[in-house]
C-alpha cells in the first residue's frame, strides 16, 4: 500500500468529509502515521490488519502508559481511517468497529473568578499598544466564551458594532452569531480603529483582527502566553489556559442563571452533552458552599 497517497487522500477526506479543523485533522494524521509505522516494524500492511490485531496495538498504548484521553483518539483515528480505507476500496472489512473506547474519567475543567479574571485585565499595560490590544483580547474572550483558534483567526468582516455581534466561524467552519458585551465591544473597536492601523500590516494579514508588533496575524501559541504572563502578573496559582476563560464564561453564565441551551449556543457546541460538564463544575461549587457554611459542619 503506497502509504504517502493514501494519508494524502485521508487528509483531505477528514477535512471535506468528516468537516474537521486543522488541528484536529492533524493529530488523527499523527496518530495514522505512528500506526503505519508500528505496522511497518511487524511486516503487516493496514489491509491485513484484523481487530485481534488492532487490539495488541491498543494493549500495548496502555502498558507505556498512555493516557485513556489519548488512547481514545488513537481509535476515533483508527476509526476514521478505516471507513476511508473501506470507502476507497482498499479493504473489505473496517477491524476498528469493535474497538472499545477505554473510560475516562470526568476532567472538570479550571475556572476562574470573576474577580480573578479582573485582575488579569487589569495587568494590561494599556500605555503600550499591545497592551491595549491584550485587554481588547481578554474583554473579548470572556464576553464571548471564544476558542483561541476562532479568536486569532477573527475578521475584520466578522465584526456587526451596529448590532453588537460577531459571526465566529467554528469547529467545521460553522458558524454561530455571539453577542458582545459593551465594554469588549468599545475596546475591539478602539483597537481596531485607533491602534491596529498604526502597525505595518502585512498582505496576508489585512483582514484579521488581532496582530503582532510585525503586523502579522498572532499564533495560537503567542495568546497561550500571553494568558499565562497575566495570569502570573495577577498572582493567581492555578493551570492557566486560554481555554480557562472560556470554561470561566460557560460556568459563570450557568451560575447567573442562564439555560444550558443558551450556554450551548453561545460556545458552540455540537452536542448538548459536552454543555453539560458546566452542570457538573457548578453542583460541585454549590456542595463546597454548603459544606463551609451549613452550621453542621462549621467548626465550634
Amino acid at each position: 500500500m503506497d502509504y504517502n497517497r493514501v494519508n494524502r487522500s485521508f487528509s483531505a477526506w477528514l477535512t471535506a468529509e468528516r468537516g474537521m479543523t486543522e488541528n484536529t485533522r492533524e493529530a488523527y494524521l499523527s496518530d495514522i502515521l505512528k500506526f503505519q509505522q508500528t505496522l511497518a516494524s511487524s511486516g503487516k500492511e493496514a489491509d491485513k490488519v484484523s481487530t485481534e490485531d488492532l487490539h495488541g496495538f491498543v494493549a500495548a498504548m496502555h502498558d507505556l502508559g498512555i493516557s485513556p484521553r489519548t488512547q481514545a483518539r488513537f481509535i476515533s483515528s483508527l476509526r476514521s481511517f478505516y471507513t476511508f480505507l473501506k470507502l476507497e476500496g482498499l479493504t473489505s472489512v473496517n477491524p476498528a468497529l469493535q474497538l472499545e473506547m477505554p473510560h475516562i474519567g470526568l476532567h472538570l475543567p479550571e475556572v476562574l473568578t470573576v474577580e480573578e479574571i479582573n485582575a488579569m485585565i487589569g495587568e494590561c499595560d494599556i500605555s503600550d499598544i499591545l497592551g491595549r490590544r491584550n485587554r481588547a483580547m481578554m474583554e473579548l474572550f470572556y464576553s464571548c466564551g471564544l476558542r483561541v483558534s476562532e479568536l486569532v483567526n477573527l475578521q475584520l468582516d466578522n465584526i456587526y458594532p451596529d448590532e453588537s455581534y460577531l459571526m465566529i466561524s467554528g469547529k467545521g467552519n460553522k458558524q454561530r452569531i455571539v453577542p458582545v458585551s459593551d465594554t469588549a465591544l468599545h475596546l475591539l473597536l478602539s483597537w481596531i480603529t485607533d491602534d491596529r492601523p498604526t502597525l505595518d500590516i502585512q498582505p496576508k494579514a489585512e483582514n484579521t483582527v488581532f496582530l503582532n508588533r510585525r503586523g502579522n496575524a498572532l499564533t495560537r501559541n503567542m495568546v497561550f502566553i500571553i494568558v499565562r504572563q497575566l495570569a502570573e502578573l495577577a498572582g493567581i496559582d492555578k493551570t492557566i489556559s486560554p481555554h480557562t476563560l472560556r470554561h470561566s464564561f460557560a460556568t459563570h453564565l450557568l451560575e447567573g442563571g442562564a439555560p444550558l441551551n443558551i450556554i450551548q449556543q453561545m460556545l458552540g457546541h455540537s452536542s448538548i452533552a459536552t454543555t453539560e460538564i458546566y452542570l457538573h463544575v457548578d453542583r460541585t461549587r454549590l456542595r463546597d458552599e454548603i459544606l463551609l457554611y451549613h452550621p453542621r459542619n462549621i467548626q465550634k
